[in-house]
């Protein structure tokens, strides 16, 4: 049964994707409460109510079962037991199975390839001996520890074997799974949205460049072969289907230099490559997830504006004072929309631009100067 507004959504997860799911919740007429430890984080502020508790505390969890109508999540590292033990009293979207999946690269890949998907070769470095049996792999590779990785974060690159032992040291010896590094053309991704019906339903493809690890820019439309694209919405659809998934999901994919699609990695969440949708799209990805986790047909995925969503990192703000917006702003095809963080440090995301026009061309125009503008 469809839940309506006016009724009370749980949010799992205070940062900036938090944040733009609870301003679309409350522009389509719903509450929503907010768990999370920071009581500065980004979507409490806008939230009807703020619960400042750790993801594990029984008693706010409880609170959220009894006060809401569904519960979901604003990123993959709260702890999937969480989500368990809310499902037993409330519904949650997405399960605990996807997120366990999505927190562990060698279970995310293996699920990947049990739905018949390509990856980049890769083994599991857990500990002296794998080091060892991975004499033979395929280098130049990447070691990635197998949780707790993002933007970058938990990576290095190994260029021959010689390498592996002093990485897998660095990282702490963790849990690691080795990828065979491939020659790129370039990284794309897929949002979708999948109802509990099991309805797919996904937005244009992006086409994304990083920058230290971290996402700098994404276009859309990618600029891919349509039969390319064709796998790649396939594939995101495949494995949603394949989680029995319901909500907003990201899949993010490698196109090699001969041409082949690879699954890099899945987001059971918004992502930082669909900001995009916010300004170029009949519907954004934050909207897609509300209509999904409260039973409600998905919106138009349809894009009106070729766009190109730049990443603002803490790097571009000054020692004193704040970024020139009032120029960004003066721009009247370049969206601005800033997270609420009060302090900005080098690598962390602060917001984001995105850049509309009549073409890519002139998206990518008006990019360079809001770059420019900025420093």
């Amino acid at each position: 049964m469809a839940i309506l507004p006016g009724s009370t959504l749980g949010m799992l997860g205070g940062g900036q994707l938090g944040r733009m799911f609870v301003t679309a919740a409350r522009t389509m007429g719903y509450d929503v409460i907010v768990l999370d430890p920071d009581p500065n984080s980004p979507a409490g502020g806008l939230a009807s109510q703020h619960l400042v508790q750790d993801y594990d505390d029984t008693e706010a969890l409880d609170y959220l079962s009894q006060h809401c109508a569904v519960v979901t999540t604003e990123f993959e590292n709260i702890p999937a037991v969480t989500l368990a033990y809310l499902a037993k009293s409330v519904a949650v979207h997405p399960s605990a199975t996807a997120l366990h999946i999505a927190q562990h690269r060698k279970q995310e890949k293996e699920f990947f390839r049990n739905q018949g998907l390509n990856t980049a070769d890769f083994i599991a470095i857990e500990n002296r001996d794998d080091v060892e049996n991975a004499r033979d792999f395929p280098f130049p590779a990447i070691l990635k520890t197998a949780m707790l990785g993002y933007d970058g974060k938990g990576q290095m690159v190994c260029q021959n074997f010689d390498q592996l032992q002093p990485a897998f040291d660095a990282v702490g010896r963790k849990p690691c799974v080795l990828e065979q590094r491939i020659e790129l053309d370039c990284e794309v991704s897929v949002v979708l949205c999948r109802s509990l019906a099991g309805e797919v339903t996904c937005f244009p493809i992006a086409e994304n460049s990083h920058a230290n690890g971290i996402l700098d820019v994404s276009i859309a439309p990618a600029v891919i072969a349509a039969q390319i694209a064709e796998e790649a919405i396939d594939a995101a659809t495949r494995i949603a289907n394949g989680l029995d998934y319901c909500g907003v999901l990201a899949i993010e994919f490698f196109i090699s230099a001969d041409q082949r699609l690879l699954v890099n990695e899945m987001a059971p969440r918004p992502h930082n490559s669909g900001h995009y949708t916010l300004d170029a799209c009949e519907t954004s990805q934050f909207e897609q997830q509300v209509r999904m986790v409260c039973d409600l047909p998905a919106g138009s995925c349809h894009q009106h504006s070729p766009v190109a969503m730049w990443n603002l990192l803490g790097d571009s703000w000054p020692e004193v004072g704040v970024p020139a917006w009032d120029a960004v702003l003066k721009l009247e095809h370049a969206k601005l929309h800033l997270y609420g963080k009060a302090e900005a440090r080098p690598g962390r995301k602060m917001g984001h631009v995105n850049c509309l026009g009549e073409t890519l061309d002139e998206a990518l125009s008006l990019l360079e100067s809001v770059r420019k503008t900025l420093g």
